[in-house]
């Protein structure tokens, strides 16, 4: 089994897509990993030997944040757009789009299940 940054990479899959799976790591990084560290990007999981493993692994920690410490980074750039309070900061607090999205319909992503509000009742015809 490939634990690369604390991820189980899946066995059966090719290369370019098992590096996928860590965070931070998609698949133009992951052609360039494994062209650097000199591997066939059709090889699979299961078929790289302990060297290539460990030249994948110095690429990464070398060159890239990924997981943990690029979750707390991007946790920190939003953290400080909500403690300037910019507008961004302000959609990010208020649980709406932050990229200028509509939100007549769709961001049910952001907004949650819908609430529904009871309509005004007519009043009765004499």
């Amino acid at each position: 089994m490939a634990r690369i940054a604390g991820i189980d990479l899946p066995k059966n899959k090719r290369g370019e897509i098992g590096l996928t799976y860590i965070y931070g790591i998609g698949r133009a990084t992951a052609q360039y990993i494994l062209e650097k560290a000199g591997i066939n990007l059709d090889k699979k999981v299961n078929q790289w030997n302990d060297d290539e493993l460990n030249a994948i692994r110095n690429i990464i920690t070398n060159e890239l944040k990924v997981e943990g410490q690029l979750r707390s980074e991007v946790q920190m750039s939003i953290k400080r757009l909500l403690d300037i309070a910019c507008y961004r900061g302000l959609r990010h607090r208020k649980g709406l789009p932050v990229r200028g999205q509509r939100t007549k319909t769709n961001s049910r992503t952001r907004k949650g299940k819908r609430k529904t509000v009871a309509g005004k009742k007519k009043a009765p015809k004499k």
